[in-house]
């Protein structure tokens, strides 16, 4: 039996790519993991709840705490970019290495990601899960989705998203 384990947010995207793990990957088992490093509240309930509807198995992982230590050797190292604070940046690999660790214990096949093509946290979560020797999987990047498709899809699917046409983010 095959399983992934899918870096989840809830949102549109990570959502979407649930069903399409197993229908055009081929996986018999998804489970979603959802770090909260500081997030609104209402933002990890929600993706809790998703997770644990759409998915096998959902874990959700407070690193608040470790994030926040990260945070304070950034602002000592006075770490930014152009003025702009490398806060996200930093998150992704912390998100990551929480992800490996639930992919180490459920035995995983692979580590999925719900990243674009574009920026650069592709690279941040890719960077890590390689370093374990996970295969990596990016359904949004490698199927080259859009909101529009990806909002249809789900509608198709039975999946309550708030992104419609209308209002895509």
């Amino acid at each position: 039996m095959s399983k992934v384990v899918l870096s989840y947010s809830g949102g549109l995207d990570t959502t979407v790519c649930i069903p399409l793990l197993k229908e055009k990957y081929g996986f018999d088992e998804v489970v979603t993991v959802t770090v909260d490093i500081g997030q609104p509240e209402d933002e990890i309930r929600k993706a809790e709840e998703r997770g644990k509807k759409y998915a096998d198995k959902h874990y959700t992982i407070d690193a608040k705490r470790e994030y926040v230590d990260l945070l304070f050797k950034l602002i000592k190292a006075n770490g930014e970019y152009e003025g702009y604070v490398l806060g996200t940046a930093l998150a992704r690999p912390l998100i990551a290495e929480k992800v490996v660790e639930v992919a180490k214990k459920e035995n995983a096949d692979a580590i999925a990601h719900g990243c674009t093509g574009k920026g650069n946290d592709q690279l941040r979560f890719e960077n890590v899960f390689y370093q374990y020797g996970f295969k990596v999987i990016a359904p949004m990047r490698e199927l080259n989705l859009t909101r529009e498709w990806e909002i249809e899809y789900a509608k198709q699917h039975g999946i309550d998203v708030p992104a419609t046409k209308d209002k895509p983010y």
